[in-house]
């Protein structure tokens, strides 16, 4: 599939999850396209840049290995996207990333996400809470930061921080969320004493 063809094809997904599923499923079979899905994704003034998010996500999570070849195209382009709906599934990835890291153990993302991919996924996560974003992005961005402050120790106290801070005047579910990952930093603390 070459990247004209994805970029012609993005005219028919929608946001219908049979339609971002079957095309997920054409990168997962072709993953050499994903590395133009990104591409598209990261032409952040493109109409289809958010379709192309919607693929990156899906395929993501249909087989988390389909993005690990492209984490430093990913992460050094990701603070470039900034349209609502290309960034709430370029915060999902990251938060799939860290569970299959910190959570899941998995070998092959064990051995591909890197110091310097998790140093851009943090940078951008506290960029994504403390400026405004979507609660989405702000909910997945708060399961990344709690993930990748169990190995970087200066993360929970910020990320504790930053969700006081914006407590009082956030929605429910970002309250709802918060309560959530502080229970577990706490759970945490508690284990490492």
């Amino acid at each position: 599939m070459t990247l004209n063809e994805l970029y012609k094809d993005l005219d028919y997904v929608n946001h219908s999850r049979e339609k971002r599923a079957y095309y997920a499923q054409l990168i997962v079979d072709n993953p050499d396209a994903m590395r133009h899905v990104l591409e598209i994704l990261f032409m952040v003034d493109d109409p289809r840049s958010n379709r192309a998010g919607w693929l990156a996500e899906f395929a993501t999570k249909m087989d988390i290995t389909i993005i690990l070849p492209h984490l430093d195209y990913f992460t050094t382009h990701m603070h470039t996207v900034y349209q609502d709906s290309a960034l709430r599934p370029v915060a999902k990835i990251c938060e799939y990333l860290t569970i299959s890291y910190y959570k899941e153990k998995h070998p092959e993302t064990r051995k591909m996400l890197l110091s310097n991919h998790k140093n851009h996924i943090t940078e951008c996560g506290f960029d994504w809470l403390i400026t405004d974003q979507k609660v989405a992005v702000k909910a997945y961005t708060m399961f990344t930061l709690y993930y990748l402050g169990t190995e970087i120790d200066w993360i929970h106290p910020e990320l504790q921080r930053i969700m006081e801070d914006g407590y009082h005047t956030g929605s429910a579910a970002f309250k709802a969320r918060c309560r959530h990952v502080n229970k577990w930093i706490k759970k945490f603390n508690k284990l490492q004493s």
